[in-house]
Formats: C-alpha cells, structure tokens, sequence
C-alpha cells in the first residue's frame, strides 16, 4: 500500500494518535506536512510542520492555498478534557463541538479543489465515543457522531472524485493515556474490558488511516471502520449470575 509522491496533510499530527498516523504515512513513502498550534516534541524525520489554529477558518483557508498539492487528508486533530455536562457552561462545551466536527469540516473545504484535482480522499479520525453513551465527554461524543455523518454525506456529495471515510477509534495508549485511565494499573484494568487484550497503539490507527487512503481501499467510501480491539464486552454478561465460564 505504498503512498509514493502522495502529499498528505495529517491535522494535529504532533503527538498521540495524529504523531502514529503521520509515522505511517510517512513509512509508506508520503510526503506528510503536519499543522498543529504547536510543534511537536518529537519530529518525525522527513515530515513538515507548520503552525495553524485549525479554529481560524481564515487561517486554514490560507494554509491550503499555499498547498502545491494535496492527495490525503486526515482530520486527526481533537479531543477534550473530562468535563460534565453540568460542570461548565455551553460556550465551553460549545469549543469542544468546534474543536471536533467544526473545524474538520472547514478544512476539509479549505482542501476539496486540490482534492478533487488529485482524486484523493479524506480520512476522519472519529472515535467508539460517538456511538455510544459519552458521560465526562458528552460534547465530545456528540462531536464524534456528527463527524461520521459528516463523511457520509460529503463521500456522496463529493463522488466520484474524492473519497471520504472515517476511522471509528476506541481507546489508545498515548502520553496523556494517565488522564482518562489512570497509571499502569489503571491502563492493565481498562485493557482487560478489551476483547483483545490491549488498548491500541497510535499505529495500529496509522495503519489503518494508510489503508483507507491508499489504492487497497479505491473503492471504498462513506464507510466507517471500527479500530477498536473488538469493542466492549456486553456489561450484563458480568453481571449476570448464569452462564459463567469456569
């Protein structure tokens, strides 16, 4: 699945999932341009960094318009601290919502002339959030299910020159993975409810996004591939005190 001379754009691609995501493509022989508010601690050889506030519609206009070109564009960049819905006003849940679903829809504008030039495709990088019950990250989740809605609609809108899909991520081990889980012990125990055994690793979602975006998958669009290790186990199986394994 070689991405050879293909030119991808990787938002938020400094660090986590985004930093795995650029690694891959950029072992597949892309050339990858990460933007991000800030750069990242740890460059990948051979990538291009450049500043943007993906917030900044003007800003992200004028990102891609310097573009020469552009094959591949992975919406990466998100996320949201633990917050409940009562903790914090609208307006701030309301950033959240920006963060997630606004602002790849105004890149993925910024970026549709040079897409549809290049027939190239968008990956989103959704998350199991959006399909299910989020408490702690409601807005988030929200964000999550607008996303995928999204591509499904722009993969009609936009065919047959561009492809567009979504990555539906559940829990990745990354540097800020003490936040939502805990330490080592924390991270064993979450990794348990995992049908196979362990969170991802930001490239096993590098893979993926690879896939989506190359030749292999040219005849996939407007679909949702889950990247999640099997999903969660059914709670009342626990719960229930008939049909146990020994």
């Amino acid at each position: 699945m070689g991405l050879d001379g293909k030119v991808v754009v990787v938002t938020g691609g400094t660090r986590g999932v985004g930093a795995g995501v650029t690694r891959a493509f950029a072992e597949a022989g892309a050339q990858v341009v990460i933007c991000a508010r800030r750069p990242p601690e740890v460059p990948v050889p051979g990538v291009e960094f450049r500043p943007l506030d993906l917030r900044d519609p003007a800003a992200v206009q004028d990102f891609f318009a310097a573009l020469p070109r552009l094959d591949v564009l992975v919406n990466n960049a998100g996320g949201t601290p633990y917050r409940r819905l009562t903790d914090a006003e609208a307006e701030r849940h309301a950033r959240v919502i920006e963060l997630n679903l606004v602002a790849p829809l105004t890149a993925s504008l910024a970026a549709y002339e040079h897409l549809e030039r290049s027939r190239g495709s968008v990956v989103m990088i959704g998350s199991v959030s959006g399909g299910r019950p989020s408490p702690g990250s409601a807005a988030y989740g929200a964000a999550k299910a607008g996303l995928e809605n999204l591509a499904r609609s722009m993969a009609v809108e936009w065919a047959p020159r561009v492809r567009v899909n979504t990555l539906v991520v559940g829990m990745v081990r990354t540097e800020l993975s003490h936040l939502h889980y805990g330490g080592e012990e924390g991270i064993a125990s979450v990794s348990r409810t995992v049908p196979l055994g362990r969170l991802a690793e930001p490239s096993d979602i590098g893979a993926a996004a690879v896939f989506l975006a190359s030749d292999a998958a040219a005849y996939i669009s407007g679909a949702s591939l889950h990247v999640h290790g099997g999903g969660e186990r059914p709670a009342f199986l626990d719960a229930a005190t008939v049909n146990k394994e020994v």
